[in-house]
């Protein structure tokens, strides 16, 4: 288990496999963004129609096998869903007021929605009692704490209480792959500039973790909040190189088209791209399939999967790709890289 404590300690201190043969490629009608899996496809289906039994059934049901990493898909998707659509979610709460399930999917949409207000500090403030009924619903989840962990970001909670929640979150849990990415984001957040500190826990999470865990990922995810964010001081070339190794491996675990490692094989593509290894991220081009995701690209763009198609394109014909993704900065050079709509990615965004 990455250490929060060690890690603010240090900051304070010092501020210094092969892959499958590949197939052949989707057409480009053929991709999609953020496909729901086989489970979730019926469920949101049926919450179109205003039918709350299926969510709840699948909720209940990766509460019950301990399957967290799915829960915590899951529960982000149907919040999601309920920003639009929420018929469903009111009579599930009619129906069943005190659910676990409903109680994570009710936090979940509470911080969702609080997020991008220019209030959002005391509008989160108000959902700390949902989030704490949410995690009294079960005591082995994970997931609420996750939740927990994003609305301390988002409230700016200082560093002593995130590591109450994060030590209480990985007792749970000690590879959640969620809960270790809300921290990135958060020390991203608390040490701004300072990537290394990001990259020491990730790499300290990855090594504690099993091979074939998502926590696998989490130096790439640093990498990316690095190129993104296009400041404070540079992290050496082999360092990334090394990030996008550790997830080559752990992609080369899944099999190709398999919408469970697909965000972690958008987040690759892009950083191999970005290290101009061309040819490793065509092979993750070949992993993905049509299984595109949201992240990274709604980082860089208002139209990932038009943002995506272009990468892909360029990469297919051999070509330079678009300004986003060009080779890294020179230690000289200054600025962030430009997002496609004509703004700079945010920093925070890991």
């Amino acid at each position: 288990m990455a250490s929060l404590r060690a890690l603010f300690r240090s900051a304070r201190t010092a501020r210094t496999s092969p892959l499958p043969v590949p197939g052949s490629l989707p057409a480009d009608d053929e991709v999609f963004l953020d496909a729901p899996d086989e489970r979730l496809a019926p469920t949101l289906v049926a919450a179109g129609r205003g039918e709350y039994g299926p969510a709840a059934r699948l909720l209940a049901g990766t509460r019950a096998a301990a399957e967290w990493e799915a829960r915590d898909r899951y529960v982000h998707r149907l919040a999601l869903f309920a920003r639009s659509r929420a018929e469903w979610l009111g009579d599930w709460a009619q129906a069943a007021p005190d659910d676990p399930d409903l109680l994570l999917v009710r936090a979940q949409l509470a911080v969702d929605r609080a997020w991008p207000s220019p209030a959002r500090s005391e509008l989160l403030r108000a959902v700390s009692p949902l989030i704490t009924a949410a995690a009294r619903g079960d005591a082995r989840d994970p997931v609420p704490w996750r939740v927990a962990l994003d609305h301390a970001r988002g409230s700016d909670a200082g560093h002593k209480y995130f590591e109450e929640l994060w030590e209480a979150a990985v007792r749970r849990a000690p590879h959640h792959y969620g809960c270790h990415v809300a921290a990135l984001r958060y020390l991203g957040t608390y040490w701004h500039g300072s990537h290394g500190e990001c990259f020491d826990f990730a790499d300290l999470a990855a090594q504690d973790a099993p091979a074939d865990s998502l926590v696998q990922a989490l130096p790439a995810r640093a990498a990316f909040a690095y190129l993104a964010d296009g400041c404070g001081p540079e992290v050496p070339r082999a360092r990334l190189d090394a990030a996008a190794d550790r997830a080559i491996a752990l992609s080369a675990r899944f099999p190709a088209a398999d919408p469970w490692p697909a965000e972690i094989r958008n987040n690759l593509m892009y950083l191999l791209v970005r290290l101009e290894r061309r040819e490793a991220a065509r092979a993750q081009l070949d992993l993905i399939g049509p299984g595109v995701t949201s992240f990274p690209w709604d980082r860089l763009s208002d139209d990932p999967l038009g943002h995506f198609a272009g990468v892909r394109a360029h990469l297919l014909a051999g070509t330079e790709p678009p300004p986003e993704s060009v080779p890294l900065p020179s230690p000289r050079s200054a600025g962030r890289p430009r997002a496609e709509h004509g703004g700079h990615v945010p920093a925070a965004d890991h």
